[in-house]
């Protein structure tokens, strides 16, 4: 295929992916020209707006109420370890100072600030890491040809070079790798556009040159590419869109397995990336408490997003959602932060996650006083509740383990039972 044949990880990138898998939780951040028109970030390709007259937007893009300090704040508040925002999503417009292009928030608005630049300048003084997402796709380059399957009837030529595009695509990764600091890595999106079958596309996206190019960069940033199909050598994580590992509820991930890679799940709070104000189908706090749950169960992170405003505020429903999911990793995140999958494979019921010595059982959909469990390989010394230390009765045989347990509470996100060997 067009990626590196071979790759052996630095040693502080084999670190990242450690971090990286005991993070758990990070923040997905949407946000461009298309925050503007209200109906979501593919908006351009939807409504079929043509390059000429989807440029005009720049003219209006002025986020005078964008706070860095309490973006960040907000993910650190919520328990994220990370923050992922769109550098450039598939509009091709950056938030950032690109010398290679001026379609971006310096050159073309109001504004003229660098939006990455200030947020990176405050997740290194707040303790989070950042990482960029940058879309292959670009429905604004004239050199983005042949033109995939998205982006039909916005004006573009009828012609191009698709290697002075991805010249242009790693110039753009150069400028993003120097210029802000340690990047905790590159989210990949749009490889897809290409797509014919299973892991083949119309043409080469030279994955091997722009791979090498971030990994001289940057040893240590990870790379993950939400391709839906089995990572490719030269990348460092794999990501899961709306779905948990080796799910496809979602329809996006038919040729998609679970790999050996540190994994991610990346998911809305309501039902689009970017901002939408007709979309009123907001995840409650339990749901969300219980995704990121379910995707530590299943040894993943979860990705979670918000979509900015275009004046740079954040929605208060998500606001307020975050703010109680922090509520919530500050009393239970030992049993989330720095674990793995535990030895019961997920079920209906729940999940474990286990760290050291211990086994955290958590219980998400179960009504009943006991719960039978399979074996583990462990003698386990003893049981009892998380939240308040109190006694769970358990009994272990060679083929089930059997949990009789205090109390239910019916209105608990997660009912949690610490077992320890």
């Amino acid at each position: 295929m067009n990626a590196q044949s071979t790759y052996t990880p630095a040693p502080e990138n084999l670190e990242a992916r450690k971090w990286f898998q005991d993070a758990k939780f990070g923040m997905f951040i949407h946000w461009g020209l298309y925050s503007l028109l209200s109906d979501g970030e593919w908006v351009m390709n939807n409504r079929k707006i043509p390059v000429k007259d989807y440029e005009r937007l720049t003219t209006f893009f002025n986020p005078v109420d964008f706070n860095p300090a309490e973006w960040v704040a907000l993910a650190k508040a919520a328990g994220m370890k990370y923050i992922t925002i769109t550098s450039k999503h598939h509009d091709g417009f950056a938030l950032y100072d690109s010398k290679v292009s001026d379609y971006d928030i310096v050159d073309r608005t109001h504004y003229k600030k660098d939006i990455l630049k200030m947020l990176a300048e405050e997740c290194q003084k707040q303790g989070i890491k950042l990482f960029f997402y940058h879309s292959h796709l670009d429905w604004h380059h004239p050199d983005y040809f042949p033109t995939g399957m998205t982006g039909a009837g916005l004006g573009r030529p009828e012609s191009g070079d698709f290697n002075k595009y991805l010249d242009y695509m790693d110039a753009q990764l150069t400028e993003l790798l120097t210029n802000y600091g340690p990047i905790g890595g590159i989210w990949f999106d749009g490889w897809w556009d290409q797509k014919t079958k299973g892991r083949e596309t119309k043409i080469d996206w030279r994955l091997g040159k722009t791979y090498s190019l971030i990994h001289k960069l940057q040893p240590a940033a990870l790379i993950g590419n939400n391709h839906h199909v089995l990572p490719f050598a030269g990348e460092d994580f794999q990501m899961f869109e709306k779905d948990l590992p080796g799910q496809n509820t979602s329809g996006f991930s038919e040729d998609q397995q679970v790999g050996q890679l540190p994994l991610e799940m990346c998911e809305t709070m309501n039902g689009a990336w970017g901002f939408n104000i007709n979309d009123r189908h907001y995840k409650s706090t339990r749901q969300l408490v219980q995704l990121l749950v379910n995707n530590a169960g299943h040894n993943a992170n979860l990705l979670l997003n918000i979509g900015p405003m275009p004046s740079g505020k954040i929605q208060p429903e998500f606001m307020k959602t975050l703010q109680e999911m922090g509520e919530w990793t500050k009393a239970n995140g030992e049993t989330i932060y720095g674990t793995r999958g535990g030895p019961i494979p997920p079920r209906d019921w729940g999940v474990t996650t286990q760290k050291g010595n211990k086994i955290y059982v958590h219980i998400l959909n179960w009504k009943d006083k006991t719960l039978a469990l399979p074996s583990v390989d462990k003698k386990i010394k003893s049981a009892m509740l998380f939240s308040d230390k109190s006694k769970v009765v358990f009994s272990q045989k060679a083929d089930a383990l059997i949990l009789t347990l205090p109390k239910i509470d019916e209105n608990a996100h997660d009912t949690i039972v610490e077992l320890e060997w």
